[in-house]
């Protein structure tokens, strides 16, 4: 269905679980809490931009995941269901890059998620949206190749979401053919650098109209 067979659902689902750790997917917000209570003034003073010191954070974060998170589901799935190995010698560097890129616009996308508390000081609103939206539009509860070929196309191209999840997943699975499978993660570093560059947009135009308490 929709591209996949049995062990390709059964390995899709299984490494969906522990990337969706690896990733963090909806994390605390760590940075709209210190933004809110001031304690971002001191992010400020450091000698590294604030992007790059949480985006190396969140990369150290990402590496112990792969460890206690990833590989736990992935051990264990095959004892109980038929998963897909791998069949070309490319899948397994690509997906680590893929995965890795994903890490890196995920913590893009929280990043900005958490910025709108430099004007809104409350980020609930924000926060739900993109817990509600990331899960759907990322493929956690389905993969999207379910959704009508022109939808899940425009998807892809024209939003981040897909390259979160349904990308690192179809490279693993071997849904795609190699060429394709490298334009997919293509996709995805345009996305990272584009959300990355963004991201120190947003942090430069927010800096403008910081206002701490008592300075």
């Amino acid at each position: 269905m929709a591209g996949y067979d049995r062990a390709q659902f059964a390995t899709f689902v299984w490494a969906g679980q522990g990337m969706l750790a690896v990733i963090l997917l909806w994390g605390r917000p760590e940075l709209a809490e210190r933004i809110r209570t001031g304690d971002v003034a001191s992010d400020l003073l450091r000698p590294v931009h604030p992007v790059t010191s949480y985006l190396a954070t969140d990369l150290g974060r990402a590496g112990w995941a792969c460890v206690s998170r990833l590989l736990p589901p992935v051990l264990v799935g095959p004892l109980f269901f038929d998963v897909h190995l791998p069949a070309r010698w490319s899948t397994v560097p690509l997906f680590v890059v893929s995965a890795t890129v994903a890490v890196v616009l995920c913590f893009g996308c929280r990043f900005l998620v958490n910025a709108t508390a430099y004007w809104l000081q409350d980020v609930r609103g924000p926060q739900i949206l993109w817990t509600l939206g990331s899960g759907v539009l990322a493929g956690l509860y389905f993969p999207l190749p379910f959704l009508p070929d022109g939808l899940f196309l425009a998807l892809q191209l024209a939003t981040p979401f897909p390259s979160l999840l349904q990308t690192p997943l179809d490279v693993l699975v071997e849904r795609d053919p190699t060429g394709a499978q490298v334009a997919l993660v293509g996709v995805q570093v345009g996305w990272a650098a584009a959300i990355l560059a963004l991201c120190r947009l947003v942090q430069r135009r927010a800096e403008r109209r910081l206002v701490v308490q008592g300075g």
